[in-house]
């Protein structure tokens, strides 16, 4: 308390402090008190209020509990006189015994005699009851049975309650109803052969159905109240429960297994397209019946039995078992798609489950899958693995057919531009595109992944392809008189290069969801060019072969005194390239300005060979004017054939060649050189060796003070596009060449 006081103060104190923290509060000290004073006197009401709420409950429970007491002791008082008057009641209970057993007497035979009747024309009955059965009126049949069931029973149970151990009795009631037995059983048969033939009883006579339903509803009931008295009395007539309504439902899911299995009219030996056809009767069969069951079986049986929807999942067990034995068994490629497709994109279309008039009554996504993930995994990896091998093949017949073709004699087919080509593209991606169609049937992500293998195969081909290519090339060189038209077939193989490229980017735009290019595609595209650029080689290299003799000519004494080489190799270069203007872009332009480097550098290579050396100035001037002649006869050429940009300055190499022959002064020979490294950077110190040497006037010491100062001011090629120089050897001097090259520059300057 002293501690709670301590707060308190302490607690007021901080209050009066925050109140009075200016001079100017002191005049409203009065009624700060008042307020603080009308606060307290406000806790301390509730306070009261309280405490009283709290002494009224008290008091209230303990005269409850007072009250309880007193109860509790007037209950002890009538149980303990309830048991006196139970001791007393013993004895008389005791001497009730006979009675009890006269009434329970009296009860057997007031049944018996109830029964009198029905017991003794049970025969009759029986015989009534058989033969309405077999006419087919079924509810008065049952009517009939279930009177003979209910003697029976009701003549078992008052036995069984007389004396339950009396066996004799309970078997010669048996006995007399023997036939009874086969009566239910003979009416089962006929409501399980009309439960059967549903489908086709209730487009005909639905009230057979009904009736058949009604009877197993009453079967149904008996069932039940036979049971609840088993429990009561431990007695339950022989044949119950009957379960004719599981049986039922037993019988309709029989009923629709044996019609999905029944489908199968073809076996596959007989039909290669047997499963197509199994299909698409089990998807016709299915969708009747399921029509059926919505518009004329829901209104025979009961509301609660929720028909549609049992018959739903009774159809979708029945097909996905049927489909699961497919599965199971030894599937072809084109089955297996055949298969995988009607089970995850038409079961659950519009054609069948998800019918418009199905629509209303079933929720298909809440159906499980016919094929368990894992099945449908493997029958994929199947056929993967097939369609993988069957490619394989069909690429390796298609190479086969079209190199037939490359032998030939008459030349290949044109597109409508003009350019040669092979039926090989339109084949080979006519197989891909047929499977990337039947891939994307399935779903999207075996489509891409059917779309990687057929360009992982495409690659693969296409390194085949460019094998075959070098072996046809090598077989020409044996022999270039065959095959006759190997320069329009090599052309063909060059643009179907290109039309591989277009094919390929077609089928990714139509069937790949991804724009990004990936591994394969780079891998496919390094693939085509190369197989381009070597079919482009190797027909240079035919040019070539051709222009071989004209080409040694260059550069000679021959060439000197007027030979028509350069008029001879252009003349051959545009022939040949009538043919290569039937080359698809872009391989036309760049195989055109190969060509034109191939010459230039050939005509450079002449030079450099040194097969002639100019006697005297005359000389030189007349052979720089032919080259620069020459050189002007390729540049025209190659415009006309549109070489490119490239086409004046490889031209140019030549011109500048012959300007360094050209010029009569030795003195500024220093300089005009100096032009030609800086025009072409990657000239080394050989090739101007092999120019000086050919002009044929340079002395020795001249040609170590050009090469000298030209060490020392050596010009960097790295950033030249198209080096000229670089790959053009020259060949070693012998001693005797260099001795006779000497004397004869000697005897010049003698002069």
């Amino acid at each position: 308390m002293e501690e709670t006081s301590r707060e308190a103060v302490a607690t007021a104190v901080q209050r009066v402090a925050g109140m009075l923290q200016r001079s100017d509060q002191l005049d409203k000290v009065e009624q700060y008190r008042r307020r603080e004073a009308r606060k307290k006197a406000s806790v301390e009401a509730r306070l009261k209020a309280a405490i009283q709420s709290q002494l009224d409950g008290v008091r209230t429970g303990l005269t409850q509990l007072h009250s309880a007491l007193l109860d509790v002791k007037d209950i002890q008082g009538s149980l303990a006189d309830v048991s006196k008057d139970w001791r007393q009641s013993i004895n008389t209970i005791e001497n009730l015994k006979d009675v009890k057993d006269a009434v329970v007497q009296h009860s057997q035979l007031a049944s018996a005699v109830e029964n009198l009747k029905n017991i003794f024309s049970v025969p009759e009955i029986v015989a009534d009851t058989q033969q309405l059965i077999e006419q087919g009126e079924l509810l008065q049949a049952h009517r009939k049975l279930m009177e003979l069931e209910c003697s029976r029973d009701d003549l078992m149970y008052e036995q069984y309650r007389m004396d339950s151990k009396n066996t004799s009795d309970m078997n010669l009631i048996s006995i007399y109803f023997e036939d009874v037995q086969g009566l239910s059983d003979e009416l089962a048969k006929q409501l399980w052969m009309i439960l059967q033939r549903s489908m086709l009883t209730v487009r005909r006579d639905p009230t057979m159905l009904v009736s058949s339903v009604r009877i197993i509803e009453r079967e149904e009931k008996i069932d039940r109240r036979m049971v609840d008295r088993k429990k009561q009395t431990g007695f339950i007539p022989p044949g119950r429960p009957k379960r004719w309504k599981d049986k039922m439902f037993q019988v309709l899911e029989g009923t629709v297994g044996t019609r999905i299995e029944g489908t199968q009219a073809m076996t596959k030996e007989a039909d290669k397209m047997w499963l197509v056809r199994l299909l698409e009767i089990t998807r016709k069969y299915v969708l009747d019946d399921l029509i059926v069951v919505k518009n004329l079986m829901v209104q025979c049986f009961p509301q609660h039995y929720n028909t549609f929807n049992r018959f739903f999942g009774l159809y979708h067990n029945a097909v996905s078992s049927r489909v699961k034995e497919l599965a199971s068994e030894d599937l072809e490629a084109n089955e297996i798609v055949s298969l995988l497709t009607w089970v995850l994109n038409t079961y659950k279309s519009a054609e069948m489950m998800g019918h418009p008039e199905l629509f209303s009554e079933c929720d298909i996504n809440q159906l499980e899958p016919l094929l368990p993930q894992d099945v449908v995994d493997d029958l994929l990896s199947k056929y993967v693995k097939t369609f993988t091998s069957n490619i394989t093949g069909w690429l390796r017949k298609a190479l086969e057919t079209d190199k037939k073709d490359w032998q030939k004699e008459t030349e290949p087919e044109a597109d409508q531009d003009g350019y040669y080509q092979t039926t090989l593209p339109a084949i080979v991606f006519q197989m891909f595109e047929q499977n990337l169609q039947v891939a994307a049937q399935i779903d999207n992500d075996f489509k891409e992944q059917v779309l990687k293998l057929c360009l992982k195969q495409m690659n693969t081909f296409l390194i085949r392809y460019r094998e075959e290519a070098v072996t046809y090339k090598e077989e020409h060189m044996r022999d270039r008189q065959m095959p006759q038209c190997y320069v329009q077939y090599m052309i063909a193989i060059i643009n179907n290069c290109q039309t591989f490229k277009e094919s390929i980017n077609s089928l990714k735009r139509k069937y790949s969801q991804s724009s990004e290019p990936t591994d394969s595609d780079a891998a496919i595209e390094r693939t085509l060019n190369e197989v381009a650029k070597v079919g482009c080689q190797f027909l240079l290299d035919e040019v070539f072969l051709d222009l071989e003799h004209h080409l040694n000519e260059l550069l000679t004494r021959k060439w000197l005194t007027g030979s028509h080489a350069v008029d001879t190799i252009c003349v051959t270069v545009e022939d040949y390239f009538n043919d290569f203007n039937k080359i698809k872009k872009p391989f036309n332009q760049e195989m055109t300005s190969e060509a034109l480097r191939r010459v230039v550098v050939e005509y450079i290579k002449a030079v450099m060979q040194k097969r002639i050396t100019f006697k005297n100035a005359d000389e030189r001037r007349e052979g720089a004017e032919r080259m620069i002649k020459e050189a002007d006869q390729f540049k025209f050429l190659f415009r006309k054939l549109a070489a490119g940009e490239d086409t004046d300055r490889l031209c140019g190499a030549i011109a500048a060649i012959a300007e360094v022959f050209k010029l009569t002064d030795p003195t500024l020979l220093f300089l005009e050189v100096t032009t030609l490294v800086s025009k072409y950077p990657d000239i080394r110190e050989e090739h101007i060796q092999a120019l000086l040497a050919v002009r044929g006037d340079a002395s020795r010491e001249m040609r170590q003070m050009i090469i000298g100062t030209l060490s020392e001011n050596k010009v960097s090629y790295a950033g030249v596009t198209q080096p000229i120089f670089k790959d053009i050897t020259v060949p070693t001097m012998t001693m005797t060449t260099m001795t006779t090259m000497t004397s004869m520059a000697t005897a010049k300057l003698l002069k």
